[in-house]
């Protein structure tokens, strides 16, 4: 997928990391601004992998309406 976006996340899955399930990642430029520099990485850890390790599934795009949560009266 040659349209990555920074710091968006995606569903990815690699057969070499994580036993071949699906997982998050985020683009990070961490290491570098310049997308030779961009890697995959993990939330919540400080793993970070090379784009190339993972087929990119999809885009996780953000909700278009925000969720309130109500307090029970």
């Amino acid at each position: 997928m040659s349209n990555l976006v920074p710091n968006a996340f995606y569903w990815a899955r690699s057969v070499k990391y994580h036993d071949g399930r699906l997982t998050v990642v985020e683009v990070s430029t961490i290491f570098g601004k310049s997308r030779d520099f961009w890697t995959l990485a993990v939330p919540g850890s400080d793993q970070h992998f090379m784009i190339e390790e993972f087929e990119i599934l999809s885009r996780i795009e953000q909700p278009k309406t925000s969720f309130r949560l109500q307090a029970a009266e």
